[in-house]
C-alpha cells in the first residue's frame, strides 16, 4: 500500500521555518484507514512561545489527541507549525487554542483534544483543556501522562 503524498511541500526536502502561526501550512495525507476508530497523539514537550506583555519567553508541554476522519496530520509540518510559536507573542490559552483550531480546521478529525500544560512563570502554572465535544464510543482515551505541576519537592 502506498500513501499519496501528492501536494505534500514540506515533507521530503527542506522546509523554511515559518515566522509565524498564522502564516504558517499544516499539511495533511490521506488516512490509510478511514472509517476505523483510533486515538493519534502528538506530544510535544518544548513548546514557546512569547509574553505578548514582556515579550518573556513561555514553556509548555502540549499533549494533542485526535481521531482521524479522512485526513491524518503531517508530523513535519506539524512541528514546523509548532515552533513557528517560537516568536508569537500570545496567551497560554490563545495559543494553546490557536493549535487546536488549525488542526481542526486542516484535518477535520472526528474528535480532537489538547492539553497545553505550562511551566510556572509568576509562581503559576496554567494549563488549558479544550476538546471539541464528546469523544466517540469505543475510543480508547489514554490519561494524558503529564504530571501536575508540584514545586521543588
Amino acid at each position: 500500500m502506498t500513501t499519496d503524498t501528492r501536494g505534500l511541500t514540506q515533507l521530503g526536502g527542506d522546509a523554511v521555518q515559518p515566522t509565524d502561526p498564522i502564516a504558517a501550512v499544516l499539511e495533511t495525507v490521506p488516512n490509510p484507514q478511514p472509517g476505523k476508530l483510533y486515538l493519534v497523539r502528538f506530544t510535544a514537550p518544548e513548546f514557546t512561545s512569547l509574553c505578548p506583555v514582556t515579550g518573556q519567553p513561555d514553556f509548555a508541554q502540549l499533549v494533542i489527541d485526535y481521531a482521524p476522519a479522512e485526513r491524518l496530520v503531517e508530523s513535519k509540518s506539524l512541528k514546523l507549525y509548532l515552533t513557528s510559536f517560537r516568536n508569537h507573542g500570545g496567551f497560554h490559552e490563545d495559543c494553546t487554542l490557536q493549535v487546536a483550531n488549525k488542526i481542526v480546521e486542516a484535518a477535520n478529525p472526528l474528535w480532537l483534544r489538547i492539553g497545553g500544560y505550562w511551566y510556572p512563570r509568576g509562581g503559576i502554572p496554567i494549563d488549558v483543556f479544550h476538546q471539541t465535544g464528546p469523544a466517540p464510543e469505543g475510543l480508547w482515551l489514554p490519561d494524558q501522562g503529564v504530571t501536575p505541576y508540584r514545586g521543588r519537592g
